[in-house]
């Protein structure tokens, strides 16, 4: 299965590097960050006692994410059969399951300790997992764009997708991306968020600049009944980006990022103003007062994909946890399946 790691990898690594840089921050003011980190706010990762920098719900949801998506191609290989929703589903029931919580879904029993996520101790830390996703997945029901389990629209639907739009062998990353996201948040902003972001990170996989690929989105979302509220706040935060320098006030007049529109908006308004560097567009996403991991970490899924893993200062992309899990998981993404053995113990039944 063809695909490039380097872009793939980047993804991966630089939602977790964004999402590292904001977890410190994420329930602070912008005047509180610059009392405890100086003027210009966070410059670096904040490593905890054992040496590498915290992440949270947003990368242990995306690795999740990424696993249901490859037992879902180890299915299709093996079987014919091809229900990533479902699978996606099973590997969040796993996510629940690493956070102490346990669900009343008729399988949680049968999916907990499936996959070779759940036997990593790394991802069993609790760091503020999102109520409404947790409430979602505790409950039997399973939630979809037509019969939704709530109206919610917070950024836990979008900001765990990017494995959607990278992976080679999903040929719809818009339709799975929304149904992704839709398995905890029913209202449309808060999936089709999801939508949009799988496929901006597929059309920056295949070579295209950001603006052709938000562009691409856009269209796509003209289409869908309830999307006035992403198309507009994408509109926004590329008119922003055309006609104002970067600023922490440019980023809280598109919002705090706590709702699906809002967190992708930002994410894409700070990538574009940092113009292909790193560093400024995830500094940026994060220095403000609002859900500063979220944004950090859309956003470095978005230059992660654009730039490549080379992209991404390297005492980050090395001091952040579960760096090596990262790396795996990019790469058996873009294998997609192996008939093996080994392959069949991580992801097979």
């Amino acid at each position: 299965m063809g695909g490039d790691i380097e872009r793939a990898a980047g993804c991966l690594l630089g939602g977790a590097v964004g999402d590292a840089l904001g977890w410190p921050v994420e329930f602070s003011s912008w005047a509180e960050i610059r009392e405890r980190f100086g003027p210009q706010g966070v410059t670096g990762l904040t490593r905890a006692p054992g040496g590498l920098a915290e992440v949270t719900d947003d990368t242990q949801m995306t690795l999740f994410t990424a696993e249901g998506l490859l037992q879902a191609e180890c299915e299709r290989a093996e079987s014919g059969l091809w229900r990533p929703a479902e699978h996606i589903h099973g590997a969040y029931l796993r996510w629940l399951h690493t956070q102490g919580v346990k669900s009343r879904f008729p399988g949680f029993k049968r999916v907990k300790n499936r996959g070779w996520l759940v036997r990593i101790p790394g991802l069993y830390h609790k760091r503020a997992p999102g109520v409404t996703c947790t409430g979602a997945l505790s409950g039997a029901a399973v939630g979809t764009p037509d019969n939704p389990l709530n109206s919610s629209k917070g950024c836990g639907g979008v900001m765990r997708v990017a494995p959607v739009g990278l992976a080679p062998f999903v040929s719809e990353p818009f339709t799975l991306g929304c149904q992704a996201a839709a398995l905890t948040h029913g209202h449309p902003t808060g999936w089709l968020a999801g939508g949009a972001l799988a496929l901006i990170i597929r059309r920056l996989t295949e070579g295209a600049a950001l603006t052709e690929a938000v562009e691409e989105a856009l269209a796509r979302l003209e289409k869908c009944p309830g999307s006035q509220e992403c198309r507009e706040a994408l509109e926004f935060a590329l008119k922003q980006a055309r006609n104002k320098s970067p600023s922490v006030e440019t980023v809280e007049d598109i919002g705090e990022g706590w709702t699906a529109e809002e967190a992708l908006a930002i994410a894409v308004y700070c990538a574009l103003a940092a113009e292909n560097d790193f560093k400024a567009g995830v500094l940026l996403a994060v220095n403000h007062g609002g859900d500063s991991d979220s944004t950090g970490s859309v956003t470095g899924n978005i230059l992660g994909a654009l730039l490549g893993r080379a992209g991404i200062p390297r005492q980050w992309r090395e001091g952040i946890e579960l760096a090596a899990v990262i790396e795996e998981m990019a790469q058996d993404l873009l294998t997609g399946y192996e008939d093996s053995p080994a392959w069949r113990e991580k992801y097979g039944r």
